[in-house]
């Protein structure tokens, strides 16, 4: 079967919204070290490989808001589109401490096969989607562990993150603390800002509103959990974005 670094639902959906999912997967295409980081089966299924539930929430939510979607088809171990081309944690070596065997010895070489092979293709798609209509509102969709080792828990049930933009962050905010039986995190578990960043990259250097929106993954590890968050936010987005006036 051929590899291919991205997946797109919906693109012809006429929503202004665009839903991208930056680490839906765990993938490790075989090019990469024969398809194995050299971890074991259960550190590629926790939060260090991949955003636990967010593909599936991505999906719904783009579903209920009738927009398309663009999922990452590579674990953010391989590469993390999430970062800049020049961020030093573009490739990690070790990760809330864990040691990636597959990337202790990564070169240059190295780097720019899995940039050309799954960054640059995925950002290229992204870029192409977000261009489709010249009103794009993009969300991006995270989730965290509910605690990192040696941390406190994390309270936060959503955090909504952004950088100096906050047109749409600013209202969902508000819907979201409208929500009597929701904890919400603003620029939590994370800073809103990372330069060279996703949401840099396809909305800020196009002024175009965005949100990234972290989701606990203790709340979205199955399906029907996933479906349930997607049919929640998807209606305080629409309220958000026509509170906002984008």
């Amino acid at each position: 079967m051929t590899y291919h670094p991205y997946f797109i639902e919906g693109a012809d959906r006429p929503a202004r919204f665009l839903i991208t999912c930056d680490h839906a997967a765990n993938t490790v295409p075989e090019f990469v070290n024969g398809g194995t980081l050299g971890l074991a089966e259960a550190d590629m299924t926790r939060h260090i490989a991949y955003d636990v539930g967010a593909a599936g929430l991505t999906r719904e939510l783009a579903r209920q808001l009738d927009a398309p979607a663009i999922l990452s088809n590579f674990s953010r171990l391989v590469i993390d589109p999430n970062r800049g081309e020049d961020d030093p944690t573009l490739l990690m070596k070790l990760y809330d401490g864990t040691i990636i065997p597959g990337n202790r010895h990564a070169n240059e070489a190295e780097l720019q096969t899995r940039l050309n092979r799954c960054y640059r293709p995925y950002h290229t798609a992204l870029a192409e989607l977000a261009a489709r209509r010249p009103d794009t509102v993009i969300i991006s969709v995270h989730s965290f562990t509910p605690q990192l080792q040696g941390r406190p828990p994390r309270p936060w049930h959503v955090g909504v993150l952004h950088a100096a933009d906050t047109r749409l962050t600013d209202p969902l905010v508000d819907h979201l603390r409208a929500e009597q039986d929701l904890c919400i995190g603003v620029n939590e578990p994370y800073g809103g800002h990372l330069p060279g960043d996703a949401i840099a990259r396809h909305a800020i250097a196009y002024q175009r509103p965005n949100a990234l929106l972290e989701l606990r993954n203790d709340l979205i590890r199955d399906t029907a959990d996933q479906q349930a968050w997607g049919q929640r936010l998807a209606p305080i987005l629409q309220r958000a974005a026509a509170t906002a006036g984008v």
